[in-house]
């Protein structure tokens, strides 16, 4: 068969901070004997006409929208469309208005019999991954992203799944309680074959799934001498031993899950254990002395902000000399916890803000207990332009008293950069229009 796979972007617009995206390339890898080609709307044009015996569809929330466009047009022109990702997966229902078939949870398993049952003419409307399958068998075919205009890094997976549940996350939702990691080896096999210059980016949840994998990663990383990065939670602060297994086995950057200085806040979004690691500006010096640089992200819009507690994850951000960091309007998505609440609260300002034609990205979703629903969001954007304002990026990335490697400055830098255009370029714009 002929297979075309898409991954769309928010709207009809191309985008500098893309990355590979490896769902994708699994699906690639699982299509032996078929003729695959790939189309990323996020940095280049996708036809306006395409034939093909099946069309594949990676749907995250945000691009929903985007993709239900291209899904009815290429359905008008005669295509079999079948979706996948984190919102179909939530919303097989709403996605099935827009597709042949829906693919519910990990594609492994599943996307084999859906080709196996498009090829005898009896394709179902639901396939079920089975997220009880060992990663062993993990395929990855990375060919199809060559020649386009990503960012100059290697994303690679070793586990899949998060030890917590957080409010705001649909990931405990997708993948329940398991927690899966791929054999060492067979990782290890994947990063010799790639750019040994290029920097390395762990797509994991939660790199710290538990001590033992974590630990059996770490080893077999140290004697390689890769540069690279990861999402970690707080609480590996808790153990000098494993910062320092981390520094030397490579670790140059951690995204670590701030979220909020307020501990009634980290308690109602389920993450009452970020204090438990110690005092933030003490994890952020046991980091930083190590040579790990630091992306922190803060979330905005629980029922104890206001003005002054984003004022002081901002503060907090600056003083600290955070390399990166993403201030987020809380965002309640399909299959997370807080989005259940909020609806059976009545705060839901557009319940199915996803496809809300008047819905602009950055927009109040819901409305937030002790501010406005708009100065909630006036603040979060102000929080963005304030950290990557030049003068801010000049005086957090050049201190010189932080134990920092140059090429980590480097990518610092360059991360800021894109972040000062991109949080210009996307804020107010609506999903799925072009432009």
């Amino acid at each position: 068969m002929k297979i075309i796979l898409l991954r769309p972007n928010m709207g009809d617009y191309r985008t500098t901070d893309a990355m590979p995206p490896l769902a994708i390339g699994i699906l690639a890898a699982r299509s032996s004997g078929h003729e695959v080609t790939f189309y990323d709307d996020r940095v280049e044009e996708i036809p306006v006409t395409l034939q093909a015996d099946l069309i594949a569809i990676s749907v995250e929330t945000f691009t929903a929208l985007r993709s239900y466009q291209l899904a009815d047009r290429y359905r008008a022109q005669g295509n079999t469309v079948v979706m996948g990702g984190y919102h179909p997966t939530f919303l097989p229902d709403e996605a099935l208005e827009h597709a042949d078939s829906v693919i519910i949870g990990d594609a492994e398993g599943a996307w084999e019999t859906l080709l196996q049952d498009k090829l005898q003419g009896k394709l179902q409307r639901y396939y079920y991954g089975d997220h009880s399958l060992q990663l062993d068998n993990y395929l990855l075919e990375r060919t199809i992203f060559s020649g386009k205009k990503y960012a100059p890094l290697e994303l690679v997976q070793y586990t899949r799944g998060c030890r917590f549940a957080c409010d705001f996350c649909s990931i405990h939702g997708f993948y329940h309680s398991t927690v899966r990691a791929r054999p060492v080896e067979q990782l290890r096999e994947e990063l010799m074959v790639l750019d040994p210059n290029r920097f390395i980016a762990f797509v994991d949840d939660n790199l710290f799934g538990n001590r033992t994998i974590l630990e059996e990663l770490l080893t077999m990383l140290k004697p390689l001498k890769r540069r690279w990065g990861c999402q970690i939670s707080i609480d590996v602060a808790r153990n000098t031993q494993l910062l320092d297994q981390l520094a030397q086995a490579g670790c140059r950057f951690a995204l670590i899950g701030f979220e909020s200085l307020n501990t009634q806040n980290l308690q109602q979004m389920g993450k009452s254990w970020n204090h438990s690691a110690g005092d933030y500006d003490e994890v952020v010096q046991a980091l930083h002395v190590r040579g790990i640089s630091i992306y922190g992200t803060f979330v905005f819009g629980y029922d104890e902000d206001d003005e002054q507690t984003i004022q002081q994850s901002i503060d907090f951000a600056l003083r600290n000399k955070l390399e990166i960091a993403n201030f987020n309007l809380l965002i309640p998505t399909p299959g997370s916890k807080l989005y259940q609440r909020l609806a059976e609260e009545g705060r839901l300002i557009s319940p199915q803000w996803w496809k809300d034609p008047d819905y602009r990205y950055g927009d109040p979703i819901f409305q937030p207990k002790k501010i406005t629903a708009e100065r909630l969001t006036a603040l979060c954007f102000s929080a963005k332009k304030q950290f990557y304002n030049y003068p801010s990026i000049a005086k957090r990335l050049l201190n010189l008293s932080k134990r920092t490697y140059w090429k980590d400055r480097g990518i610092a830098l360059l991360a800021n950069i894109i972040s000062h255009r991109e949080i210009i370029r996307k804020q107010g714009k609506r999903l799925g229009e072009k432009g």
